[in-house]
């Protein structure tokens, strides 16, 4: 990114110069008092904080100190705001080495800096000291304003289905409010904010441009976050692909996007860039992956009207305090079950096959005898979404009506991309100029063409017409750019990728507040989607059964690092998929009923849902009883199998694969599952750890629900449990 590029030549350039503005008062704000004593701050994944999100200011009021007992960000404000503190308490690491502005907007090819401070000459540490002669540069924006509230949901989520968490987080919002007198920027109004969250480590920056200038603005570029971030290793050569990235942060925005089904391989904001006013450092080029900026690759692009306001990406920035991998994933995982509590939604649900209303009936109909309680009509199934016929939203309403006095959710499957539409509506490639391969996959229609345009609006329409409940949106925008000029969506192609981003993002904020719950393979979580797949190769559910049973545990197993439970989908082939025959399906249901009831045990005791497609859910008594039993058993659980996943061992198909699920909240603290893929029965002596369980002295285990025996607690909080599987079987213990 060019601007960013120039970053170290602007600050050597920027020299001192009386600012225009007078600074904000902060003498009503409570006087932050430093505890010298970390020693009993309890862990936050078991117990939480017990200090709330607080904005105090320091006995000289230069300072004000975001600060809730986890995390504490400092920023003087005189004479112009700058961050010169990020703090994790639970281990008392610093963050930062050196100050930078608090963003960076390039707006119609100018680049200007919001707030900042200028006089730092050693940038490998930051002395308190120095902060008094630091000097601002008149051409930079101030702050002439300062706002503080209580955290306020972004998104109008109103929970009426299951979920393991129904509350939004609550916190405290600091925004500093800046302008700037020259003439050019005159009327431009930037708001910088920062939510910090009760009980979590975590804070989300944004920022908001409002056009009060008259005239038309182009806002090219938008850095929202610039930290001059301690690195995590000193390198004396190496280029920045090459080293260490920073570990005690992690950063999430609602900018993410390319199929990966995780988000650090669909992240589009996040950028370690070097830092060449960093010249201590150890590597002798400059190439210290250190400054950490955010801006989305592509840039902006678009014009801001006279009155309109731009909206920044949002950024979560949640520190870490370790390098292992469980407690890392846990932070993430909790992380999104305060900031997105629609993902711990968790409906059961089946993929109906057919469309036909006699079939949809008796869907539904077994959906009660069996305790499920959803079905989405499938790709395949015939459903088209676009259709907003009358004859179409009459048959569909009327499909709805009956699954809801029956007290089943009914929704359906509808594809964007990976599909051509017209030379008019496709995405234009930029170098050809013709929709020749330009998208994602291969062709795709814009976002912003008169198609895609009308495709939002039907959906909607088709929704709230027929009384949907649930909405899986196949090839949602993965983030195509477009060179069209004659879209009515976008301008051009410098707009084209944040204009699209948005069709989509209203999209699902209208799903979110209306109820409808939204599968989705592209990482929209925190704009209102609920799931995603959990990660696998479509292809392998056209391979043999007993393969699908082992693969299937591996893709939970590598998928729930970073994901809840509630937060992937997984597949199991009642009739054929991509292939395979009668060897990779469940059908006849009967004729199979150990596989199938292996795969339901295993992606319910995961508390994963899985997509069960097919035409229905059992086909005799006998397999009945079974689907019944496993949802009876599911539900007993939910809120413990839905809870966090300890990582245990790997399915490999050389000896007993495993899982514990962990909720201190609960009277259940613990979930155990096991499972044997061998032909012959096994014996283990197991360590099981039980630090996330809470408990720290005894722990009462029931193997199923037979009686409980009692353990001790070993000085590392785990117990020895001896068990024994029968061959290919599974078994279960609760904790508590």
């Amino acid at each position: 990114m060019k601007t960013c590029r120039k970053l170290a030549c602007l600050l050597i350039v920027f020299m001192s110069a009386a600012p225009l503005f007078s600074q904000p008062t902060i003498a009503f704000l409570p006087e932050w008092k430093e505890k010298t004593d970390q020693s009993n701050i309890p862990d936050w994944l078991i117990v939480g904080a017990p200090v709330k999100a607080g904005v105090f200011r320091d006995r000289n009021n230069k300072d004000i100190i975001l600060d809730n007992g986890l995390l504490r960000r400092t920023f003087r404000i005189t004479p112009n705001v700058a961050c010169t503190g990020f703090r994790n308490l639970s281990d008392g690491d610093e963050l930062l080495r050196s100050v930078k502005p608090e963003a960076l907007l390039e707006i119609d090819g100018k680049t200007w800096f919001i707030g900042g401070l200028y006089g730092q000459k050693e940038n490998a540490y930051l002395l308190p000291s120095w902060v008094d002669g630091f000097t601002a540069h008149s051409g930079d924006f101030h702050c002439t304003n300062i706002e503080i509230k209580n955290l306020e949901p972004y998104l109008h989520w109103k929970p009426t289905r299951w979920a393991s968490n129904s509350r939004e987080p609550s916190g405290k919002t600091l925004t500093f409010v800046y302008e700037n007198s020259l003439p050019a920027m005159k009327g431009i109004v930037i708001k910088v904010s920062y939510d910090l969250y009760d009980g979590l480590p975590l804070l989300c920056k944004r920022l908001s441009v409002e056009n009060r200038s008259g005239k038309t603005i182009k806002i090219n570029q938008c850095v929202n976050e610039m930290l001059g971030v301690v690195e995590e290793e000193s390198a004396v050569v190496g280029r920045p692909g090459q080293m260490r990235k920073p570990h005690g942060i992690y950063m999430e925005s609602n900018f993410a996007f390319n199929n990966a089904m995780l988000y650090d391989l669909s992240d589009q904001t996040t950028h370690w860039n070097t830092d060449s006013t960093y010249t201590s450092q150890v590597n002798y080029n400059y190439q210290t992956p250190c400054l950490l900026e955010v801006y989305p690759d592509k840039g902006i692009g678009i014009e801001l009207a006279p009155d309109e306001t731009f909206r920044s990406v949002r950024t979560w920035e949640l520190l870490i305090d370790t390098y292992d991998r469980e407690r890392r994933g846990l932070s993430i995982r909790k992380m999104y079950r305060a900031i997105a509590p629609w993902t711990t939604e968790n409906p059961i649900f089946m993929h109906l096959v057919s469309t036909d209303p006699t079939q949809v009936r008796a869907a539904v109909d077994q959906c009660v005898a069996t305790g499920y309680e959803a079905i989405i009509l499938s790709f395949g199934s015939g459903l088209n979404m676009e259709d907003t016929s009358a004859a179409n939203i009459s048959k569909f309403r009327e499909l709805a009506g009956y699954a809801h006095s029956r007290g089943i959710m009914l929704g359906g499957y509808s594809l964007f991309s990976s599909r051509r539409i017209s030379d008019a509506d496709d995405v234009i490639d930029p170098v050809t100029g013709k929709p020749d391969a330009a998208a994602f996959f291969g062709a795709a229609p814009c976002y912003g063409s008169i198609w895609g345009l009308a495709y939002a609006k039907k959906i909607k329409t088709f929704i709230e017409k027929t009384g949907f409940d649930l909405f899986e949106n196949d090839g949602p925008y993965p983030g195509d750019v477009c060179a069209s000029t004659l879209h009515p969506g976008h301008k051009n192609l410098d707009d084209s990728q944040w204009r699209q981003m948005e069709i989509q993002k209203d999209l699902y904020h209208w799903c979110n507040a209306h109820d409808i719950y939204v599968n989705a393979p592209d990482w929209y979580f925190l704009d209102g989607t609920n799931k995603i797949a959990m990660g696998y190769r479509e292809v392998n559910f056209s391979l043999p059964r007993e393969q699908q049973v082992i693969l299937n545990r591996q893709n939970m197993y590598d998928g729930t690092w970073l994901k809840i439970p509630s937060m992937g989908w997984m597949f199991v082939p009642l009739t054929e998929y991509h292939g395979g025959g009668a060897a990779a399906t469940i059908e006849p249901l009967k004729d199979h009923l150990k596989t199938y009831q292996m795969l339901m045990a295993e992606n319910y005791g995961w508390g994963v849902q899985a997509c069960y497609r097919g035409p229905r859910l059992y086909d005799t008594d006998s397999t009945l009883t079974m689907v019944k039993k496993i949802i009876d058993w599911y539900k007993k659980y939910r809120d413990i199998l839905n809870s966090d996943v300890i990582h245990l061992r790997r399915a490999d198909g050389r000896d007993w694969d495993g899982i514990l699920h962990v909720n201190p909240a609960l009277p259940q603290k613990g979930f155990l599952l096991l499972f044997n893929p061998l032909d012959h029965m096994i014996t283990r002596s197991l360590h099981i750890p039980l630090y996330y369980t809470g408990l720290t002295a005894t722990a009462r285990v029931k193997r199923e629900d037979g009686k409980p025996v009692e353990y001790q607690l070993a000085r590392d909080y785990s117990i020895a449990l001896t068990i024994t599987l029968e061959p290919g079987g599974f078994e279960w213990y609760v904790i508590e």
